[in-house]
């Protein structure tokens, strides 16, 4: 990991997460938790027993925080590096059958016309079948039944 620094006015205004963003913006490869950690103190100013002390309050605020992800064995990273993209077209050639293409990078769906939606659960047709046999009574008609 390359040594990085931040100079005073910048470290003022920033946070734990923008720190740890910082490091790994800067970085090419996803850092432990341990290290990401040790990184945010050593460039904020703090003493190392801030690590014993906040690391359970650092994992969490990484685990809330949308901007980063947890890969395997504890690694952590930016999620803005492991979106998938996702793009569907329509294959002309091929009975119509669609195409997906998956590489690493956010969703796209090119064309909206292709997704199929189920419209049986749409069907009001039935509505009218369910009340025929409804009858509506007013109180009077009611008490002389009883």
């Amino acid at each position: 990991m390359k040594k990085l620094t931040l100079t005073d006015e910048q470290l003022e205004s920033m946070s734990y997460a923008e720190v740890a963003q910082f490091v790994l913006e800067n970085n090419t490869k996803p850092i432990s938790l341990q290290d990401l950690f040790k990184e945010v103190i050593r460039l904020m100013g703090l003493p190392e027993s801030d690590f014993e002390a906040h690391i359970f309050d650092f994992f969490t605020l990484l685990s809330n925080d949308k901007n980063f992800i947890m890969l395997d064995k504890g690694m952590w990273d930016l999620t803005v590096r492991h979106q998938n993209k996702i793009s569907i077209s329509k294959d002309t050639d091929s009975n119509d059958e669609e195409e997906v293409e998956e590489t690493e990078e956010e969703e796209v769906i090119e064309d909206d016309s292709e997704v199929n939606y189920d419209d049986s659960s749409l069907d009001d047709d039935d509505a009218e079948d369910d009340f025929k046999d409804l009858v509506i009574i007013n109180d009077d008609e009611l008490d002389q039944e009883s």
